[in-house]
């Protein structure tokens, strides 16, 4: 056993095998886990970026999004010959793809001269699975207006700041009482604020457009136009743009306008509209975009507040609210710790309503240093102590928390057990699990294989000879959690891209009967309107039979289930994603 422990700081150091250094798991479906970091997609990934388009966008720019998933960049030419599909169609793709930030385009490979290339951004993709999510918590922030200011950028990838505060205020006033309507400087201001709080950001402007006309302006944002204008180099990120977060100055006076009815392709006509409005507001050519990034740092900051809360209190999780918001500015977005703030600072931040006294505090922060999640740390004496929030603990902590609970919810408790033992003492032979997880042998080794054959735990050898005798070799059980968390990870994607399969089936299934549902709902909105009698409200209600409105209940009670399993994996994804970013990040 002495020999055992001697070999053990050779295992702290990460002990590799005979593949090029990396230890390697197997997946389920037979795709390769890598410990190193993994630039590759994924089939799951690449499956569930076709569903997703085609929910949004349809089955053409699903095939031609899917095929530079899986290709790679190509040039137009090459595209058309590859899919199939006529040059029109996959212009129009390359336009919807490019329009929402889903794919990008740059000079060839060979030099100057050859073909526009084109590639797609499979993790731009998968956002659009967390859109609900970007509205909801633009709605919660910012009320109505937030969420509608952000749904419509969403809509249409990236708009002018006149054309989204002029059809959200429409849009506004289309719900509010008769007689209201809602002002252009109301939208505007909330619009201000979603900038100023990064929220939103500035496309950048694209090098080499508009470089012919010498008095055009410097700074040329990015517009929706034909994909196929070569480019010299790739376009910069936002954050690179001097003005990234500057708001023009629009001259916008009036209010919504009501519409009368509600009329198919009414949105599609009023869009043509806005493109052929004359009048102009000063922010022509100045495109605005959703900045996913900020939405996720917020995220994250609330998903550790929550863990704060559940794991200590109400009290606790404000005072690293407090924290967190005051290190905003000054924390980079992937810092493993924000930047430390002395207890004098917090204090004098905190919200009055709390009537917290300075020694409470002390002993809050005493509590949250002392406590083993580590969401806060303690950087110095000054100032009545300098604390930090590890947000890179943080996470690293809340996703072994999700590993164990997959692992109790899917092997049961004692399982469970076992792993939270490995995860702590990390290299174990099997007759220490037995001795220290108190489980009989015959049913430890059965957890412990069938943990081994679903990849969740891996064995280690250290032979002492190197013909890797069995009788003198080291078998040791330990757990990675960056590889577990990256498989994890996986199962989730494939999990959702069950989840709209499932979904679009039921849709498909029940067609005719949605649609008919569709078709009376807008004949009684029409009626309404219109001041229609009770009787023939009532007449047109009596269209749908009691056993299509039970059948369309039972159906809609199922969308809403999918609906609700969707965001609840979303946001495991969304957690092992920031978790495995800040570990590459960190290392």
């Amino acid at each position: 056993m002495m020999k055992q422990m001697d070999v053990l700081d050779g295992l702290e150091k990460g002990v590799k095998d005979v593949n090029g250094g990396r230890n390697l798991g197997v997946s389920k479906d037979g795709g390769t886990i890598e410990c190193e970091r993994c630039t590759e997609m994924t089939a799951q990934e690449v499956r569930l970026c076709g569903l997703l388009l085609r929910e949004h966008f349809g089955e053409v720019v699903e095939k031609v999004g899917t095929h530079l998933l899986k290709s790679g960049a190509q040039n137009l030419r090459t595209i058309i010959h590859e899919t199939g599909l006529s040059v029109d169609l996959v212009k129009k793709s390359l336009c919807v793809l490019v329009q929402h930030g889903a794919a990008t385009f740059s000079s060839g490979r060979k030099g100057p001269g050859s073909p526009t290339e084109y590639h797609t951004s499979c993790d731009r993709i998968l956002r659009i699975l967390r859109y609900p999510r970007y509205i909801y918590t633009a709605k919660t922030l910012y009320g109505d207006t937030g969420e509608l200011i952000i749904e419509e950028l969403l809509q249409r990838g990236h708009t002018t700041m006149s054309s989204t505060v002029k059809t959200v205020a429409d849009r506004l006033t289309q719900n509010m009482a008769e007689g209201r309507t809602m002002d252009y400087n109301e939208v505007s201001s909330t619009f201000s604020k979603l900038v100023e709080t990064h929220f939103l950001q500035r496309c950048p402007p694209l090098p080499g457009v508009g470089n012919k006309d010498s008095s055009a302006p410097s700074e040329t944002p990015a517009t929706p136009g034909t994909p196929a204008a070569p480019v010299n180099t790739a376009p910069p990120t936002p954050e690179s743009f001097p003005e990234c977060y500057k708001v023009p100055s629009v001259t916008l006076i009036g209010r919504g306008k009501r519409q009368l009815a509600s009329e198919d392709g009414e949105e599609q006509r009023s869009a043509k509209r806005a493109k052929m409005d004359p009048e102009t507001h000063g922010d022509e050519g100045i495109y605005w975009q959703v900045n996913f990034e900020r939405f996720h740092l917020h995220f994250r900051d609330q998903t550790i507040i929550s863990a704060v809360a559940n794991k200590l209190d109400q009290t606790s999780s404000e005072i690293v609210r407090t924290m967190l918001r005051m290190s905003e500015v000054t924390t980079s977005p992937m810092a493993t710790c924000t930047k430390p703030l002395s207890a004098n600072e917090i204090f004098r931040s905190l919200p009055p309503s709390y009537n917290i006294l300075r020694p409470i505090l002390d002993q809050y922060l005493t509590l949250l240093v002392d406590d083993p999640m580590e969401f806060v740390g303690k950087a110095g004496e000054s100032g009545g102590g300098m604390f930090v929030v590890n947000l890179h603990r943080a996470l690293a902590n809340l996703a072994r928390a999700t590993l164990e609970s997959v692992v109790q919810e899917r092997f049961g408790s004692r399982s469970a057990r076992i792993f939270r033992l490995l995860l702590r003492k990390r290299h174990l032979e099997q007759k220490q699990v037995e001795d220290f997880a108190m489980i009989p042998a015959k049913e430890a080794k059965d957890m412990l294989y069938t943990l081994l054959s679903q990849n969740l735990v891996q064995l280690q050898e250290i032979p002492k000879t190197p013909d890797y005798a069995p009788s003198r070799t080291f078998y040791l059980y330990t757990v990675n959690q960056l590889p577990t968390a990256r498989m994890l990870l996986q199962n989730c994607y494939k999990t959702v891209a069950n989840l709209i399969e499932r979904r679009l089936f039921e849709t498909k299934e029940s067609k005719r009967l949605l649609e008919k549902s569709q078709r009376i709902e807008a004949i009684l909105a029409s009626l309404q309107a219109s001041g229609a009698e009770p009787e023939q409200l009532t007449e047109v209600e009596e269209m749908i039979t009691a056993p299509e409105k039970q059948q369309l209940d039972t159906l809609r009670l199922h969308i809403n289930k999918l609906d609700s399993a969707e965001n609840q994996v979303d946001e495991t994804i969304f957690l092992l994603e920031s978790y495995i970013n800040s570990t590459n990040a960190s290392s």
